[in-house]
Parts: C-alpha cells; sequence; structure tokens
C-alpha cells in the first residue's frame, strides 16, 4: 500500500518555458494559431499572454523556484510564419526577475556561422545557460550535418543543448509541419559528441520507450518530462523518473502548453518516491545546467 505524504520543500526548476506575454502575441512570436489553441483546450485568459510578473506569482504557487526561458528560434525567416525571440529581450526578462528566471538560446541553423558566433555571445555577454532547438521548424533532423557547429560550439561554451524529439503537433494549419525528432537520432549526436549533454524535451512521445532507451545507453543524453499533462504520461516514463531513470530526467512544463501549477499538482498525484522527485523536479536540472 502506497502510503500519501506531504512533498518535500523544496524549489522546482523548470527547464522548458517560452514567453508568452502579449508582446509575443501581438509580434506574432508565439508559433500557433486558434486551431492549435483549441486542440490544447488552452484556456481563453491564456491566450492573451501572461505578463511575466504574473508568471511568477503562478511559479510562487505551484512552488516552482526557477524557470528556463527559451529565446525561440523557429524556422527560416524567409519561410512564412517563421519567427525569432531576440536574445536581447529574453535577457531582460531575466533581469527583471533576477534569480526566477535564465535564459536558453534558440539555434538557427540557417544563419550559419553567424548564429554560432550570436550563441557565443548570448552566454558569454548575456549569461545564459543553454541553448534550445525545435529541428521541426527547419525540417532537419537533430543529427543533420547543419546543426554540428552550434554543438561544437556548446561543447566549447560548456553548455547543455535542449531538442524536442516525437513528433510535432500541426501548429498552425496553414503551414503544417514534418515530424522530423525521432529519438534515435540523438544517437549519432552523443557518440559524435560525448561531452555534450543532450536533453530530449517532450519525452519523445510517441516513441517515448525509444527516448528511454537512448538515454539509458548514453551517458550524455536526458530526457524531459514537459509538453504533456503528467497524469497523461505513459506509464514507462513514470516509470524510468521513479526507478532506473531517477538520474536522468528533468521536469519542464513547455508553457503555456501547460501550466505549472497543474503540472505540479499532477506530478504528485503520480506517486512518486520523495528521492526521485526531487531529482526529478530539482536535482538533476542543477547538475545539468550546472546551476548553483
Amino acid at each position: 500500500m502506497t502510503t500519501t505524504t506531504e512533498p518535500e520543500s523544496y524549489g522546482a526548476i523548470d527547464i522548458v518555458v517560452a514567453p508568452h506575454t502579449p508582446r509575443e502575441i501581438a509580434e506574432d512570436q508565439v508559433g500557433v494559431d486558434q486551431h492549435f489553441m483549441d486542440k490544447v483546450r488552452m484556456p481563453e485568459d491564456m491566450r492573451r499572454g501572461i505578463e511575466l510578473d504574473q508568471y511568477v506569482g503562478m511559479m510562487d504557487r505551484a512552488g516552482v523556484e526557477r524557470s528556463l526561458l527559451i529565446a525561440t528560434r523557429a524556422g527560416d525567416l524567409n519561410v512564412k510564419h517563421s519567427y525569432a525571440i531576440p536574445y536581447e529581450r529574453i535577457a531582460e526578462y531575466c533581469s527583471a526577475f533576477p534569480g526566477r528566471f535564465h535564459g536558453l538560446a534558440g539555434v538557427d541553423p540557417t544563419r550559419k556561422m553567424n548564429g554560432v558566433r550570436e550563441l557565443e555571445e548570448a552566454v558569454e555577454d548575456l549569461g545564459f545557460i543553454g541553448a534550445h532547438l525545435y529541428p521541426h521548424w527547419f525540417g532537419l533532423a537533430p543529427d543533420d550535418r547543419r546543426y554540428y557547429p552550434y554543438y561544437t560550439k556548446c561543447c566549447e561554451l560548456g553548455i547543455p543543448i535542449m531538442m524536442q524529439v516525437g513528433h510535432c503537433l500541426d501548429y498552425r494549419r496553414d503551414r503544417i509541419l514534418e515530424s522530423v525528432g525521432k529519438p534515435i537520432t540523438l544517437e549519432h549526436i552523443a557518440i559524435d559528441f560525448p561531452e555534450l549533454k543532450v536533453i530530449g524535451i517532450h519525452m519523445g512521445w510517441p516513441w517515448t520507450e525509444e527516448m528511454i532507451a537512448v538515454a539509458f545507453k548514453h551517458e550524455n543524453v536526458y530526457v524531459s518530462g514537459d509538453a504533456y499533462a503528467p497524469r497523461h504520461w505513459p506509464k514507462e516514463f513514470v516509470r524510468y523518473v521513479d526507478s532506473w531513470g531517477a538520474d536522468k530526467c528533468l521536469f519542464g512544463t513547455d508553457w503555456p502548453v501547460i501550466g505549472p501549477e497543474r503540472a505540479i499538482e499532477e506530478i504528485d498525484g503520480l506517486g512518486l518516491r520523495p528521492a526521485s522527485r526531487r531529482r526529478f523536479l530539482r536535482d538533476n536540472a542543477l547538475r545539468v545546467f550546472g546551476l548553483s
């Protein structure tokens, strides 16, 4: 019989958060249309955007200490509906709430070496702590050679990179993206860059067992539980978080898809062991991102 106890008190770290303020919505920098919002049943008040001070209040109520905020780069800017959130804006958001947000630099392979230099500047000058990649926005699988200069720079800077693996939804009905992120493609990156920490976000769903297999095999591959409501997570993933993968799994929401309060409440309903819960919600992120 499982005994229900009050969760230990500590601040969680959400590693997957997209800026979703009225500014991003006004500037068409959220990447989704009303059809997508209907599909994921996004509440009406969230569709207009949430100011960051309001979001920090949501974090406080959920017990989330820090969130990693993505300077999203989504596709070639010459292609319809692609967009990029400036690194400088994310740095401003982080400065406005010291200790609550850390920046992640979006990767755009179409910028070639200019993009590599921008990544270096984001880390060295703006204090970003990792990189982020949306392979499906570029139609290039994670192991495509055009990303390799960015992986090399991440190794040089000593930062991890996260990327969406699994399928992608129909974000906009007038530009359907191909799902290019099979989890097995991370194996090539892990072998070619053994010192690079690679995080497969979104659990690799619907190929979650494949994602688990790659993370289990490779010391430098991790997996994030985000983008899907925890009460619907595959049982294989919950088991991995709570046992043999306790050191390889990190917590995220993929806000605005899942809110922090809902995420933490539903994680508490999974019956994780206290040590597994703490590693998942906090300790693994501290270690992988080199946070103090």
